[in-house]
């Protein structure tokens, strides 16, 4: 069996974010995992990226904090860019375990428009990734 000892969360800042921490939390739990919190500011102005970055800064010290409540070692990671190439650039970069994330559903014409992060991060990763369905 696997022990998963440093899981990775990429957290993109929205409400799907809870359950994702809610499922990772658990598990974390139960194995005495390390949490690494990790947002990918995706921005096209030096304005943009600050303010952005500010508030992905204070959304995830808040999840830090709740965590470390809970007794779970968690740090924060920020990088910019292209979310799916930073989370995989992170993944070669550093050792994990795990990566989670949401895999939100989107509907065919904003796959089209937007891509998937999930759907790339999948394709390219090499380590076992936790897809979870923060719809249901």
């Amino acid at each position: 069996m696997h022990i998963y000892r440093d899981i990775l969360v990429a957290i993109d800042c929205s409400p799907a974010d809870e359950t994702v921490i809610s499922h990772v939390s658990s598990l974390a739990i139960k194995l005495g995992s390390v949490v690494h919190l990790l947002h990918v500011v995706h921005s096209h102005t030096l304005d943009q990226n600050r303010d952005l970055r500010a508030q992905a800064v204070t959304l995830l010290n808040r999840y830090r904090e709740k965590m470390l409540t809970d007794g779970i070692d968690t740090r924060v990671i920020i990088r910019s860019g292209e979310p799916e190439h930073e989370i995989l650039r992170e993944t070669e970069e550093n050792r994990y375990d795990l990566l989670a994330m949401a895999a939100h559903g989107h509907r065919l014409p904003e796959r089209i428009l937007f891509g998937s992060v999930s759907r790339t991060v999948r394709k390219k990763i090499t380590l076992p990734l936790l897809l979870i369905n923060a719809e249901r």
